[in-house]
């Protein structure tokens, strides 16, 4: 017997804090966590689509990212935020197309590696349909050559996921100049519009990753249940 297709909404955030994006994203797998205790009435899969305001954010895996660090990049006119996902430092900024998947992942696999894997899958489906050849690497996220294009960093607790990806569509890059982005030396950040040269917006980008989101997770995604959120 084939297993029901999962089903995932999507909410649409638009352009928020991160300190809020947060916050929306904690109530999402707190439904989820209460879900797990209650026999019946499973809280729905959804995917948070947004962008940021120019914000650096930190890792576990930089838990000692040195304050002076901190306040340098402040200084440039960003935020700062330590964070409980995977990764090292990376900026989210205006023109990049955030996700922030809150699944069970009990209604697909019980893997993370699978998990991580599907994303950067979705994401070089997404490129292929722009004509643009990605892949992957052994260092984590979705390169075209030498150069990331999306960036993965997620949290997953009793198999809930949180945070996610972030893709470059006409993001300003010279933001990742003050960092060593996911703290890989010698390799670059690139963007859907450099690599097509021409604009490519958030807006024109969304619609293609959920389609490939939708094919690689094999599920069904509904938008009935788009909620305001305080940006």
């Amino acid at each position: 017997m084939t297993p029901a297709r999962a089903s995932v909404q999507v909410v649409n955030l638009g352009r928020i804090s991160y300190a809020n994006s947060l916050q929306v994203q904690q109530q999402y797998v707190r439904q989820q966590l209460d879900s797990l205790s209650r026999p019946l009435g499973q809280a729905p899969n959804t995917l948070l689509l947004c962008e940021h305001p120019p914000v650096y954010t930190v890792g576990l895996r930089q838990a000692t990212y040195p304050a002076e660090e901190e306040r340098r990049l402040r200084r440039l006119g960003a935020e700062f935020f330590r964070t409980n996902r995977g990764g090292l430092v990376t900026f989210h900024g205006p023109g990049q197309l955030v996700c922030y998947p809150v699944l069970h992942l009990g209604c697909f696999k019980k893997s993370v590696r699978w998990y991580v894997c599907e994303l950067e899958r979705t994401v070089i489906k997404l490129c292929g349909r722009f004509g643009i050849k990605a892949s992957t690497s052994p260092d984590t996220g979705v390169w075209v050559a030498e150069n990331k294009i999306c960036a993965i960093g997620i949290h997953c607790g009793r198999y809930i996921t949180s945070h996610g990806l972030a893709l470059n569509c006409n993001t300003e890059l010279s933001w990742f100049e003050h960092i060593v982005p996911c703290g890989i030396v010698g390799k670059g950040v690139t963007s859907l519009s450099r690599e097509l040269k021409r604009e490519i917006t958030v807006a024109e980008a969304t619609q293609p990753l959920l389609e490939t989101f939708a094919e690689q997770f094999n599920c069904s995604l509904t938008f009935e249940n788009v909620v305001e959120h305080k940006k």
